[in-house]
């Protein structure tokens, strides 16, 4: 036999420490159960775990009717003792997909199962080659951030990735070569996630004083609906420069995860406009676990809601609706770009 061992695997926040804390002392950060490292010991570890810390049941039943003990029943059918990795694998991944979140993944040396359809399903809103027309070559970069100030007296930056650690520092002077613009186009179309650390920092250059970001609860037992009343995320003003002028934020629907969590908290930013399309969701804080067979499963444990407390796991409606165009695209204009020019009051490019 061998242990399957769960744990929270993401670097938080100082807000969130105390949340760890309290899910690491009621026992639920961390579990040791036996299971037979045998095709049918597999299966029982990871819909457990699943069972266990999942935190959208509620949600995926009132959305689909998802029964996840009908799941279970029906999957395990198919689990027979001679069946090879590969076909036991694609049971797995297909019982996963029951749940139709694109944050729950199962990952082994040969493949990794997911559910790509909360994006396929959509326009993608986004075109690196209509991007070049406005950014060029001749931008600034650090940690990942290209930023340039573009041709109107607008300010640009595109974030494709929280992967990066962001250092108060370089924020600080992004902003501050950028603070000559009249007002700033913070672009993360196409980001898919990282560090909710560099989230957060990057959300806290456009506030002047501690804001509630949104909410966090946190598992409180095994069962499906064991979680701890709501509890505020806060976002702290950054040290050094600071905007304070009309900021728009671009978003698409492969916004995700810390992405996600990022318009989330621009959302409480009093100067920010969401402009682009609903963002993929993504929300809650990730839990990683592995199974006696050594594969890893990865899902949402820790759910998160925005100042209204809506939950933000399915995405986060922007306040401007705008997609690409076929007009614009063939004129080599980003509709996105263009119409957040005209919310800033600049002429177009």
């Amino acid at each position: 036999m061998r242990n399957i061992r769960s744990v929270f695997c993401h670097i938080i926040t100082a807000p969130f420490l105390a949340v760890y804390l309290c899910v690491a002392m009621t026992g639920s950060c961390v579990t040791e159960e036996s299971y037979n490292n045998t095709n049918q010991g597999n299966f029982d570890a990871l819909w457990n775990t699943i069972n266990e810390h999942y935190c959208f049941f509620e949600l995926k039943n009132s959305e689909y009717g998802l029964d996840w003990d009908e799941v279970r029943g029906r999957y395990s059918n198919y689990i027979t003792s001679n069946m090879n990795s590969k076909q036991l694998f694609e049971v797995c991944g297909n019982m996963l997909r029951e749940l139709r979140d694109g944050h729950v993944n199962l990952v082994a040396a040969f493949n990794t199962a997911r559910y790509w359809d909360w994006f396929e399903q959509y326009p993608s809103n986004f075109s690196d080659s209509l991007q070049r027309n406005y950014l060029g070559t001749d931008y600034n970069y650090t940690q990942g951030i290209k930023y340039k100030i573009l041709q109107n007296n607008i300010g640009y930056i595109y974030c494709p990735s929280f992967e990066y650690s962001f250092g108060s520092g370089n924020l600080s002077d992004m902003l501050a070569h950028l603070a000559i613009c009249s007002g700033l186009i913070v672009d993360i179309r196409n980001n898919s996630g990282g560090m909710l650390t560099s989230a957060q920092s990057l959300a806290e250059c456009f506030i002047n004083e501690k804001t509630t970001g949104g909410y966090i609860c946190h598992k409180t037992g095994k069962g499906r609906t064991s979680f701890s009343s709501p509890e505020a995320i806060t976002l702290t003003p950054a040290e050094g420069f600071r905007w304070q002028k009309p900021v728009i934020v671009l978003t698409n629907r492969n916004c995700y995860s810390a992405a996600n969590t990022f318009v989330m908290y621009m959302k409480s930013c009093s100067q920010a406009t969401i402009l682009g399309a609903r963002t993929g969701g993504g929300c809650g804080m990730p839990f990683n676990s592995e199974l006696p067979n050594g594969w890893l499963i990865r899902f949402s444990a820790v759910p998160m809601y925005d100042i209204n407390m809506n939950l933000t796991e399915t995405g986060i409606e922007p306040d401007v609706k705008v997609n690409l165009t076929t007009p614009d695209w063939l004129n080599g204009k980003d509709t996105m770009i263009e119409e957040a020019f005209r919310l800033l009051h600049a002429a177009p490019l």
